[in-house]
This record gives structure tokens, sequence and C-alpha cells, in this order.
């Protein structure tokens, strides 16, 4: 058990926006949210995930929808806090804790948010290790654990209880609402107790992020490469230097879709990187090879400074550094793969780990 305060906060989002691989919604934004929570209602508890009773009663709180839409529609926080209402109303029960569905920009944040709101202690571990695009793509899908009952909420005061037949079914019932209730809803679903989410989620994600934002920010004082440090924590691997040169982006179904082109620079000179994202980054590829594909985490660095840049954050002519990250055991499995590889989304790729594609393609 840990406090979290303004600082933490801070750090954590950083580390949720590189994890976050492009997607999960604008961490400002969330930040934003939880450091004004935090200011009004005091600090947030941090559970180990041992710490959680076997029965407690455990729901994640997420938005869903095109990270693009946040831009011009900035969540108030008490559609979130409708949701969960209606969830416990449902159940009869109320929530012992909640906790990140997925190390996202945003949706890393939004716990704290609503935490700091309801006076509810904050779990450190989440549902995928990274960030993903449709609901039903968590470790707890792939554990049998159900995504309903289910409610979403807007911010004009519209709410839906979902009851569905699967966890593919949620989304592609949510994700029709969504777009009606205007391209993004805050949500509550996925609740279990607390045994299920030390089984099936992924531990100490906050902490990992917090690490991960801790060691850009000492990276600039201590005058060091805020990128190589980085590489060091989370162990992953440099797949590209470049500029952007052009990018194609589109709100399509209630997701951002699009391809990013990187021209390259230094030793990455004369040649071309196409990164392909649906709200997530999930496939870098150059003329001559593959660098890395989902599952496996893509992040987009700022060159100077080592800040992550979101799908929607993307501009012509900055200057980035791509890394590839491997993913958790729990999406290299077949049952994983079929969920989040590279079939599931239309690449006509087979899934290679991204430590493979690095060392077949040479340390740069």
């Amino acid at each position: 058990m840990r406090i979290i305060g303004k600082q933490e906060i801070e750090d954590i989002a950083v580390g949720a926006a590189l994890l976050g691989t492009g997607g999960g919604g604008d961490p400002y934004i969330g930040k934003l949210m939880a450091l004004q929570a935090i200011e009004e209602f005091g600090p947030v508890t941090v559970l180990d995930p041992d710490e959680v009773p076997d029965d407690a009663l455990v729901v994640p709180s997420s938005m869903m929808g095109a990270p693009t839409v946040m831009l011009e529609k900035i969540p108030s926080g008490e559609e979130a806090i409708e949701a969960f209402l209606k969830l416990e109303e449902y159940l009869g029960e109320k929530v012992y804790a909640t906790f990140p569905i997925e190390a996202g920009g945003l949706n890393s944040m939004l716990p704290f948010a609503l935490a700091a709101r309801l006076g509810l202690p904050v779990v450190d571990a989440d549902g995928m290790g990274r960030a993903f695009p449709e609901l039903q793509m968590v470790t707890f899908y792939l554990d049998g654990i159900s995504a309903t009952p289910a409610v979403i909420a807007d911010e004009k005061g519209n709410t839906a209880l979902l009851s569905t037949i699967d966890n593919v079914w949620t989304e592609r019932i949510a994700r029709a609402a969504t777009i009606q209730m205007g391209g993004s809803v805050m949500n509550a679903m996925y609740s279990m107790r607390g045994k299920n989410l030390k089984e099936s989620g992924i531990p100490h994600i906050l902490r990992l992020e917090e690490e991960i934002g801790k060691t850009i920010r000492l990276a600039k004082v201590n005058n060091v490469n805020a990128i190589h440090e980085v590489l060091k924590t989370v162990g992953g691997f440099e797949l590209f230097q470049g500029k952007v040169t052009d990018i194609n982006r589109k709100t399509e179904k209630g997701f951002a879709k699009g391809v990013a082109v990187f021209e390259g620079i230094n030793e990455y000179k004369d040649e071309t990187l196409k990164l392909r994202f649906q709200n997530e980054h999930l496939l870098a590829q150059t003329d001559k090879q593959l660098l890395c594909v989902t599952p496996d985490l893509i992040a987009v660095l700022d060159s100077e400074t080592g800040i992550p840049i979101t799908t929607e954050g993307i501009r012509y002519g900055s200057r980035c550094v791509v890394i590839g990250i491997p993913s958790h055991p729990k999406w290299r499995t077949e049952k994983g793969l079929e969920t989040v590889g590279p079939r599931y989304f239309g690449y006509d790729v087979d899934y290679i780990p991204v430590e493979e594609l690095a060392n077949k393609g040479g340390e740069k």
C-alpha cells in the first residue's frame, strides 16, 4: 500500500503515454482530471494486487472511443461516477477498488480521478500491459471473464446498461452506442473479484509507468539521453529515427485509424518507415523489413526530450525515435495472438517477437 500524490501522477502520465503505444486517450487531459481530483479530495491509496481480498468486488474505470475525439470532447469526470453508481445499483454491491483497464494515457489516469472522488483505492494492475483498441482485447477475456454487465455513460447524462452473449458482442454494441453518444464514453465493465484480478491481471503496471516517467524526468535533470535510459527501463529496442513526412489520420467506425510516414535520419538515412495505427500503433515496417508488430508495443518518442507522442499528436516535421517493447507473455499465446495479433487487424504478416526482429536486423 502506498499513497499517490501529484508528482507520482505526473510521472505515471508520461509512462502511461509510452505504454499506451499512442492510444488510450490524451494523457494530458487525464492527468489534469487526476490532479484536480487529488487537489480537491486528497491523495489516492494504491494497493498491491495481493492486498485485495479474494472476494472483493473490483471494477476498472475507463473510456472508449476515438482518441482524436478527446481533443474537442473533454470529459468532466461525472460520466465515470455515473457509470460506476449505475453498475453498483444493478449489482446490489459496493465496489471495493478500481484499477486501469489498460496502460493507456487517459485510461491510466481515469481511475485516480474516480478513486479520489469516490474514496476508493486503486489496484496496481491492468488488463493489457499496454493499450488495445477493442473491449475484448484484455487478459480477462483470455481467461473467460465477462465484460458485462456493463454501463457506458456520456457527458449529456445518457447511460446504457449492456448484457451481452460474449465480449466480442459487448465491443460491437458498445462501439455502435459510443458513435451515437458523440464518439467517446466512460464505462464500467469487467466487474470481477479480487481473486480474478490476481490470476488474470498484469500486476505492477502503475509502478512501471511511474518508473518510466521518472526516468524521462531525471534524464533531463542529469543531462543524459532519455531514450537510452527508457530502453533500459522497459527492455526495449530502438527501431527507427526519422522525421514525419506524411500523416493520414481519420476517425472511422469509432476508431482513429491511419498511417504515419517517417523519412529516416542519421544511420537510418535513405530508409522510410510506415507506422500503421488503429487508436494504437500496431505495425512498423520499412520497405526492407518488418520492425515490430502487435501485440508487441510500438512507441513514438520525441527525439530531443524522449516524451511519448500519441497517434493524435503526431505532426508533420516532428523528429522522432520509434521503439519496440516485448509484450506480456499472455499475448504471445495462441489465444492471445488470435485476439490481438496482426492478422486480426487485417495485416498479412506473421507475428515475430520484436527481440527476434531486432537481432535479425542487427544493432543500429
